[in-house]
């Protein structure tokens, strides 16, 4: 074995398929960047910055939780950025342009986002289509539906009354007025619990696990994997809709020239989290975890007046890094 190849192999213990070892790297690598950051700058350990931090960290954080279902099953979805931005323009139109009550515009984006997953899913599961073709097709469709419906103007909420406290809004505030935690955080921690309880407690969840390890072993066993298949990337996209109501409610707008991009960040935070790329195997307190190093990365480095372009390239770095450690981790349980 050479230097190059024995590399991986030793590291590979410590970055195995996203099982406690990876949760405590990830967690660690978190503690040591707030840790550096709180000694380079004040301005950065302070109870603002710290409530930026989980705003910042509820709309990405959402996102790669909808995501990890998807990853985990093996499959990738580069539509939920764009998919985002979609179900929060069409919230807007049922909100501003239609007048609807704020309960049908959540509900709007929430079943918006599940039908966007489900036709990804039919593509990927019934036609065939590889996830990457699927998605990438989906995002540029996305794109440009939101582009069309709006005429590429944003859509404000300003008549919409109630609809920025779905994201900037504080219940925690209410009860601790020292640390008003934005809702935004809490329906990231909310939706969060429900999809950790759906993986670790329900068939849906002992599926989405089968289907990473081997699709064609549970489809032998009698199982019809297409509609699992499907109903989980349905699942994700509901979740990405949630998405769309928390950054929508955040800039009180329905931006449609937003979105792209978010999904890399998302699937960075979801691999950095532990979560195989290869499928199988992966956590939802891996990916919060994840998260919140994007976040916080990238808070630091604003904090420190490093201009835009380098936290750009450190966004890519990171990426590259998470693969990477993704590819030891299954070099290391082959």
């Amino acid at each position: 074995m050479t230097g190059t190849e024995a590399q991986p192999a030793r590291l590979a213990p410590l970055l195995r398929a996203g099982g406690t070892h990876q949760k405590l790297l990830a967690f660690a690598s978190l503690i040591v960047l707030v840790l550096g950051f709180s000694l380079a700058s004040p301005r950065f350990f302070q109870v603002d910055n710290i409530l930026s931090i989980l705003q910042a960290t509820s709309v990405n954080g959402v996102l790669a939780v909808g995501v990890t279902l998807i990853i985990i099953t093996g499959g990738i979805d580069l539509s939920i950025g764009t998919m985002m931005t979609f179900c929060a323009v069409i919230t807007g139109v049922v909100l501003t342009w239609m007048g609807a009550p704020l309960l049908v515009g959540v509900a709007t984006a929430i079943a918006t986002g599940a039908v966007c997953g489900l036709v990804s899913g039919t593509l990927i599961a019934k036609a065939r289509i590889p996830p990457f073709i699927a998605t990438l097709g989906m995002m540029l469709v996305l794109k440009g539906l939101s582009l069309i419906v709006t005429g590429t103007r944003p859509i404000y909420f300003n008549d919409t009354e109630g609809y920025t406290e779905i994201s900037t809004g504080s219940l925690a505030g209410k009860v601790l007025p020292q640390f008003p935690l934005p809702n935004g955080v809490l329906v990231l921690f909310l939706v969060a619990g429900i999809v950790a309880w759906i993986l670790g407690r329900t068939v849906l969840g002992r599926y989405t696990f089968a289907l990473g390890s081997n699709e064609e072993a549970v489809r032998l066993s009698g199982v019809d994997t297409a509609a699992w298949k499907i109903a989980i990337y349905a699942l994700a996209g509901g979740i990405c809709g949630i998405a769309g109501l928390l950054i929508s409610s955040r800039l009180n707008s329905a931006q449609p020239a937003l979105g792209q991009g978010y999904e890399l960040e998302a699937i960075a935070a979801v691999v950095i989290g532990g979560t195989s790329l290869s499928g199988g195997r992966g956590t939802i307190l891996g990916t919060l975890i994840g998260a919140l190093i994007m976040a916080v990365l990238t808070n630091g480095l604003r904090v420190l007046s490093v201009a835009p372009e380098w936290q750009t390239v450190v966004t890519g770095i990171i990426i590259i890094t998470a693969v990477y450690a993704d590819q030891i981790r299954r070099r290391g349980s082959v």
